[in-house]
């Protein structure tokens, strides 16, 4: 089989383990539209599951040791779940899998294995967000109801799994090697097929509960996953992030190092929307990802999405930036970390924070780089909020007012400024080491320490007081997005909260 994957990569140019990767992928496919066709609730979609992980792992991937850690890891966890039932079981499978994660990071690093090797912390990482989900999801369904919020409820295991219906939900074999991770509630609603009974979905037929407008929308996504998998292929040979520390870029002017610069993150970026996109469409094709139905009927299918691409290219503000990028492993961060640090009636302070920070960070990886990209990024976070709270009141039109041509050059610019720091803070999480991220970022004139430091100095030093000052007598009410509860526009109503609304129901009946 290598043979194929050799002859593909010297006609490319591009690596053995990338070409592997993108065709696993692919072949996703059509095993989810035979994934499908399995009976509901049927253990034959679990022995699938394994089967298509043991292809792409063993005799494509090459990686029989890692397949071999990964079920050890899952076994751990599964024994360590059913086991030990009190409340500190969750830090326990979260210290084994990270733990044993993290040395795989450390290998990786000794080896200097670079983004084209294909090893076994891609899908381990996936498999240590779904392993950690797991073990909360089954403590809440050890607690009362009434002490869970909506997605706790909603997501828990009130009945152990057997080890095949386990086995099944963490080989999931679209979201093995780059996601999307998925809880083990939507699992077994995507294999028994609740998941669109729930919503009261339209079905394809009168046999089948899957909505329609599923393979429109998949195939849509593969797509638009082999068409920016040919853009990183064209743009990654001119904009190479390597090339800007090579003596030639020195040479050019400050305007010129900086646009190239941005042009070198996008092809990186391009990256990321090429495997996400390819690995959500083969999602929605197994029936993963329904997510209710739009203003005209159709179909909705975002559910198994990790990036909103237009709101990470355009951004209106940093938290909208972040909120749209890697969206699970956000949800998996907020659910099962930041959450879970912060003691029972008190909210999130600056220990849920660091807590998570440092998460988010040792699950990446052990490169310095990592750490500078994470740190730069708290301080554009806290820039990017008092920009927000202090300038924006001063731009918004008076309720019911029409759009002024001041509120439009304020979103224009909080765009670009958004973006051209986001590709700043980026260079360390590319370059990975200390030394080539300075100096990278003396090549572009450090300039978004200098638009950072210069918005925390201006608000600290008494620049809030002012914006504050000048903020007309009736402050206008923020503006609320189409969709919202209360507000004009189609709002649908998630599985998520279906489900919660129809437990507490039930609960209550019990009661009663």
């Amino acid at each position: 089989m290598d043979a194929l994957f050799n002859a593909v990569g010297d006609a490319s140019g591009a690596s053995v383990d990338q070409i592997k990767l993108i065709a696993c992928l692919l072949v996703s496919y059509p095993l989810g539209s035979v994934f499908i066709r399995i009976p509901a609730s049927s253990s034959f979609k679990h022995i699938f599951n394994l089967s298509a992980a043991l292809f792409f792992l063993i005799p494509v991937l090459n990686l029989s040791g890692g397949f071999l850690q990964l079920l050890g890891s899952s076994l751990a966890t599964y024994f360590i779940a059913k086991t030990n039932t009190s409340a500190k079981m969750p830090w326990i499978v979260f210290a084994v899998a990270m733990g044993h994660l993290t040395v795989n990071h450390v290998i990786r690093s000794f080896f200097s294995w670079g983004y084209e090797t294909m090893d076994i912390t891609g899908p381990q990482m996936v498999l240590t967000m779904k392993l950690t989900t797991f073990a909360w999801n089954v403590v809440d369904g050890r607690r009362p109801a009434e002490d869970l919020d909506k997605w706790q409820l909603a997501k828990r295991v009130s009945k152990f799994p057997s080890l095949l219906e386990f086995l099944g939900y963490v080989f999931y074999f679209p979201g093995l090697l780059v996601g999307p991770y998925l809880d083990f509630a939507s699992y077994m609603a995507l294999v028994d097929e609740t998941l669109y009974k729930t919503a009261g979905a339209k079905a394809e037929n009168a046999k089948r509960a899957i909505p329609k407008g599923r393979k429109r929308v998949a195939y849509r996504k593969m797509a638009v996953g082999l068409l920016f998998l040919a853009v990183y292929v064209v743009f990654r040979g001119h904009f190479d992030p390597a090339e800007a520390l090579k003596p030639w870029f020195v040479s050019k002017s400050l305007l010129w190092r900086i646009a190239y610069w941005q042009l070198c993150v996008f092809s990186e970026r391009t990256k990321y929307y090429s495997v996400w996109t390819l690995t959500e469409g083969a999602s929605i094709l197994t029936g993963l990802g329904f997510t209710g139905f739009g203003p005209n009927g159709e179909s909705l299918w975002g559910g198994a999405s990790n990036v909103n691409i237009w709101l990470v290219e355009f951004p209106s503000n940093f938290k909208v930036l972040l909120d749209s990028w890697n969206t699970n492993t956000n949800i998996w961060l907020r659910e099962c970390i930041y959450k879970r640090v912060t003691p029972k009636g008190k909210k999130p302070g600056f220990r849920s924070s660091m807590f998570t920070f440092a998460t988010s960070a040792f699950w990446h990886g052990i490169a310095a780089g990592y750490y500078m990209t994470f740190i730069s990024g708290g301080f554009v976070t806290t820039a990017a909020r008092l920009c927000r709270a202090n300038f924006r009141p001063l731009v918004l039109p008076p309720p019911g007012a029409p759009m002024t041509m001041t509120k439009r050059i304020y979103d224009i610019s909080a765009t670009f400024v958004t973006a051209i720091i986001l590709n700043f803070i980026t260079a360390p999480f590319l370059l990975l080491n200390v030394k080539d991220s300075l100096e990278l970022w003396s090549r572009v004139g450090w300039y978004g320490i200098w638009i950072i430091g210069s918005t925390l100095v201006f608000f600290y030093a008494g620049g809030a007081k002012l914006c504050k000052s000048m903020r007309p007598s009736e402050v206008p009410v923020p503006e609320k997005l189409p969709g919202m509860p209360g507000t004009p526009g189609p709002h649908v109503v998630p599985p998520l909260e279906i489900a919660a609304e129809e437990m507490k129901k039930q609960i209550e009946a019990t009661k009663n």
